[in-house]
C-alpha cells in the first residue's frame, strides 16, 4: 500500500518532490517536531534545494496545503450520473466512510496537525478558509442542480451545504484525534437530515 496520496505517488518535477517529502516528514514527524532537515532525508535530491525554493518550515507547508487543494477535487468520487441525489450520496459515503484506509488516515491526521495552526496564524486560516469553501461550494453545485431537477426541495441549499460540511470536518477530526466514534450511525443521522430537509416526497 503506498504510504501517500495518490496524486503524490509519482512527482513530476522538483516541487512535486519536495511536496511530497513534504508530506511524508509530516506523517512521520508532526508540526512540532517537522525541521527543513527532516523533509531534506526525504527528499531525493539536496536539502539546499528546499531552502533555495522555501525560506521556512511554515512558508513550505503553506504550499503543500495549496498543492493539495490544487488538487483536492480529484480526490472525490467520480459518479457517471447526472443524478443529484446519487451524486450527494457518494460524495457523503465518501467523506463518512465507516473506517479509513493507512493512507487516508495519515493524510486526514496531517491535515488536522495544520488545520489547529489556523488558531493563531492567519495564513493557515486563510487557507482553511478556502478549502472548506470549495467544499461547501461542491456540496452546494450538487444540491443545486437537485433543486432545478425536482429531486430537492428549494431554500435549503447553503445551509445544508454549511451543515455538511461542518458534521464531515468534524468527523473526520474525531476520527483521528478519539477512539470509538460511530461512524455508521452519524452517517444514518445525515441521511435522515438530507430526507427532511432535501428530498421531495416523490422520492
Amino acid at each position: 500500500m503506498s504510504n501517500t496520496i495518490s496524486f503524490l505517488d509519482s512527482p513530476n518535477g522538483t516541487r512535486e518532490e519536495i511536496m511530497r517529502a513534504t508530506y511524508l516528514a509530516l506523517c512521520e514527524f508532526g508540526y512540532a517536531d517537522l525541521t527543513i532537515q527532516r523533509i531534506g532525508a526525504v527528499f531525493p535530491k539536496s536539502t539546499s534545494l528546499i531552502y533555495h525554493h522555501y525560506d521556512s518550515k511554515d512558508e513550505l507547508l503553506l504550499d503543500l496545503l495549496e498543492f493539495v487543494l490544487e488538487r483536492y477535487e480529484a480526490t472525490l468520487p467520480v459518479v457517471e450520473t447526472d443524478d443529484a441525489d446519487e451524486r450527494l450520496r457518494a460524495l457523503v459515503d465518501h467523506a463518512l466512510a465507516p473506517s479509513m484506509s493507512t493512507e487516508r488516515e495519515r493524510f486526514v491526521a496531517a491535515m488536522v496537525e495544520l488545520r489547529a495552526q489556523a488558531t493563531h496564524d492567519d495564513r493557515y486560516r486563510d487557507h482553511f478558509t478556502r478549502h472548506d469553501r470549495f467544499f461547501r461550494e461542491r456540496i452546494d453545485d450538487i444540491v443545486a442542480s437537485g433543486v432545478d431537477d425536482g429531486v430537492f426541495e428549494s431554500g435549503q441549499t447553503d445551509a445544508v451545504a454549511t451543515f455538511l460540511v461542518s458534521t464531515i470536518t468534524g468527523t473526520m477530526t474525531r476520527q483521528v484525534t478519539t477512539d470509538g466514534i460511530d461512524v455508521p450511525g452519524l452517517r444514518d443521522q445525515v441521511d435522515a437530515y438530507v430526507e427532511q430537509t432535501l428530498r421531495t416526497e416523490s422520492r
